[in-house]
C-alpha cells in the first residue's frame, strides 16, 4: 500500500499538467500503465468562493438600501466534471443577477480555468435580493450618463469572478474523485411557495401577492400554480456520496431591503444542510427553480423571525428528498446547449431612445438603473448574441439552466416533456431579460411586467422551443 501512494504520488504532477492542459476529460485514459485504474471514467471536483460585496456596494440593482452590514456571507458554489467530450462547470451564485455581458465575463473566466468552453460552464444566481446584481456594460452606460444610480461597483465585480476562477483552477489541480453512480430525490416541500398570481372573490386575477404579503385576505387564497417539490441530484463515488445539488422553484426571498446583505433562507437552509450527520462531506448547492411568478407570500408577512421559519422548512425537504434518494450507476454524460433569441421588448418606454432618456432624466436612481439595465439588454440583442439553454443529461436524469425570471410554468413544462425522467431545473440564468412571462400574464395585464421585463410578447413560444429541442436531442 505505501510503495503504491508513492508510485501515484510521482505520477500526480502529470495528471496535474494534463487537467491545466485542458484535457481533464481525458486523463484518467492517458495516464501510462494503469496507476490511475480506479479513476477511469468521470472525475469530479468542488469549489467555492466568498464573494461578498463590500459596505456601499448597491444590492439588487440599486433598487434597494446598499450594504450597511453583512448578516451572512455570500457564497459562489460548484463542481467541475470531467470525463466528456469537454469539462463541464456548474456553479450557483449567491447573487440576485448576472446580466448581459457580466454573463459572459463569468462563463469565459470559469471556462479558462477548467479547460473547457463557455457552453460547457452552467452558471446561475440565486437571486437573493439583499445581494448584488451584475450587468457591466449597464453600469458603464449610468457612469457616462454621470447618473446618480449604481448597479454594482465594476472592480469588485472582476475581483469576484477571479476569485472563483482561482478556486475552480485550484480545485482542478488538486484532489478528484473518480465518480460512479448519481443519486435522484425529491420531497414535497410544505408552506414556502404561492403564485403572485390569485384570483378574487369575483374571479378577476392578480399578480401582486409579494415576497412579503401583509395582507392576510391575500394569504388566504390558494398557492396556484406551483412546483411543490424540491429535487435533489447528487453525485457518488461507489457508495460515498460527493455532492448534492438540490432545487426548488421559489423567491428566495423572506424580509429584505435594509441593507444586510443575506443569502435568506435558502442559504440558512443549505448551510444546515451540510452540517447533518447524514450529509457529513457531503458538498451541498442550491439553485432556485424557475419562479419569477412564484414567492412565498402566503406564508410570508415580512416578520423577521420568519427567515427562519421558512429555512427550516427548505431543511427538512432537502432532508426528505436525501432519504428517499435512488442511486444507479453512470453509464453517460451529456450536455447539449441550444442557441435561444429572444426579442427585446418596443413600445412606450422600453425603446433605446426612451431608455437612453430615462436614464439621463429620471430623478429616481434605481428609475436610472432600470433604464440602464433595459438598454444593456437591447445592446445585446441588437448584436445578435443569443441566450444558451443547457443540459447536462445522465440519461435518466437531467440539469437544465433556464434564463432570467422565468415563470413557474417553463419548469413544469420541461418536466412533461420527459415525463419519465428526473428533471431538475434551475432558472436565472443569463438574467438580462427580466421576467419571461407565459403569454397569459400579458393578456391579464400581470403587474409585475411594467418595469422589470424587457422581451416582447411571444418570448413563450421561443422558449418553450429551445427547452424542448434541449431535452429531446
Amino acid at each position: 500500500m505505501g510503495n503504491m501512494t508513492k508510485k501515484r504520488n510521482r505520477c500526480r504532477p502529470d495528471r496535474r499538467a494534463l487537467l491545466r492542459a485542458g484535457l481533464g476529460g481525458i486523463a484518467a485514459t492517458l495516464l501510462p500503465g494503469g496507476l490511475f485504474a480506479a479513476e477511469r471514467g468521470y472525475l469530479l471536483a468542488t469549489f467555492s468562493a466568498d464573494v461578498t460585496p463590500p459596505i456601499g456596494h448597491a444590492l439588487m440593482g440599486g433598487g434597494i438600501a446598499p450594504a450597511a452590514k453583512v448578516m451572512d456571507p455570500l457564497e459562489a458554489r460548484g463542481f467541475v466534471l470531467v470525463g466528456g467530450e469537454k469539462p463541464v462547470v456548474v456553479c450557483a451564485v449567491d447573487w440576485c443577477e448576472i446580466r448581459n455581458d457580466a454573463y459572459d465575463r463569468w462563463r469565459q473566466a470559469l471556462a479558462k480555468a477548467a479547460g473547457t468552453d463557455v457552453q460547457h460552464v452552467m452558471l446561475t444566481a440565486i437571486h437573493q435580493h439583499d445581494a448584488p446584481i451584475a450587468d457591466l456594460t449597464a453600469q458603464k452606460l449610468l457612469e457616462e450618463a454621470k447618473a446618480r444610480g449604481s448597479i454594482c461597483d465594476l472592480k469588485f465585480h472582476e475581483e469576484a469572478v477571479q476569485r472563483v476562477a482561482a478556486a475552480v483552477t485550484k480545485a482542478m489541480t488538486g484532489v478528484m474523485h473518480n465518480i460512479t453512480h448519481i443519486g435522484t430525490g425529491q420531497a414535497k416541500v410544505e408552506r414556502i411557495a404561492s403564485n403572485r398570481r390569485y384570483l378574487d372573490d369575483e374571479g378577476k386575477p392578480h399578480y401582486n401577492r409579494m415576497s412579503a404579503t401583509r395582507d392576510p385576505a391575500l394569504r388566504a387564497k390558494p398557492e396556484g400554480d406551483i412546483d411543490p417539490w424540491l429535487k435533489t441530484i447528487s453525485l457518488w463515488q461507489e457508495d460515498k456520496p460527493l455532492v448534492a445539488l438540490s432545487t426548488y422553484a421559489t423567491h428566495p426571498m423572506s424580509y429584505y431591503g435594509r441593507g444586510g446583505v443575506s443569502g435568506d433562507f435558502v442559504a440558512m437552509a443549505r448551510r444546515q444542510r451540510g452540517k447533518d450527520a447524514d450529509a457529513d462531506g457531503v458538498f451541498q448547492m442550491y439553485v432556485s427553480g424557475c419562479s419569477g411568478n412564484v414567492t412565498a407570500g402566503k406564508y410570508n408577512d415580512g416578520a423577521i423571525e420568519n427567515r427562519e421559519a421558512l429555512a427550516g422548512r427548505l431543511h427538512a425537504a432537502m432532508k426528505e428528498a436525501w432519504q428517499a434518494t435512488k442511486r444507479v450507476p453512470i453509464k453517460t454524460v451529456s450536455l447539449r446547449s441550444v442557441a435561444m433569441k429572444l426579442q427585446p421588448r418596443d413600445g412606450h418606454g422600453f425603446t433605446a431612445d426612451d431608455l437612453k432618456k430615462r436614464m439621463t432624466i429620471d430623478r429616481t436612481p434605481f428609475g436610472q438603473c432600470l433604464a440602464a439595465l433595459g438598454l444593456s439588454w437591447r445592446m445585446r440583442c441588437d448584436k445578435g448574441q443569443p441566450i444558451d439553454v443547457p443540459v447536462l443529461d445522465f440519461g435518466h436524469a437531467c440539469y437544465l439552466v433556464m434564463p432570467a425570471e422565468s415563470y413557474v410554468e417553463f419548469q413544469l413544462a420541461a418536466q412533461k416533456i420527459r415525463p419519465n425522467d428526473f428533471i431538475a431545473v434551475a432558472g436565472y440564468g443569463e438574467s438580462g431579460p427580466g421576467y419571461i412571462p407565459i403569454e397569459r400574464a400579458w393578456k391579464e395585464n400581470d403587474s409585475n411586467l411594467h418595469d422589470w421585463c424587457w422581451v416582447a410578447p411571444g418570448s413563450e413560444k421561443v422558449m418553450m422551443e429551445a427547452m424542448e429541442k434541449a431535452l429531446r436531442e
